[in-house]
């Protein structure tokens, strides 16, 4: 699995941040980023809440 986050769409509010960090961080340009690579199994669960959490749909987790 992966995590994207289209920045044209990502209002930086936090949430994914706040719900996992280990996956999601804020960027310099002040939006979210998802890791590189693929995500580690034991943080799927919790980058899919991240995913779901997410108030204007700006990240995938596939």
């Amino acid at each position: 699995m992966k995590a994207v986050v289209d920045p044209d769409v990502c209002i930086a509010c936090g949430a994914c941040v706040g719900t996992c960090s280990e996956v999601f961080s804020m960027s310099d340009e002040g939006h979210a980023e998802g890791i590189e690579g693929e995500i580690p199994a034991e943080l799927e669960e919790c980058a899919k809440e991240a995913e779901e959490g997410c108030p204007v749909d700006a990240i995938t987790v596939e």
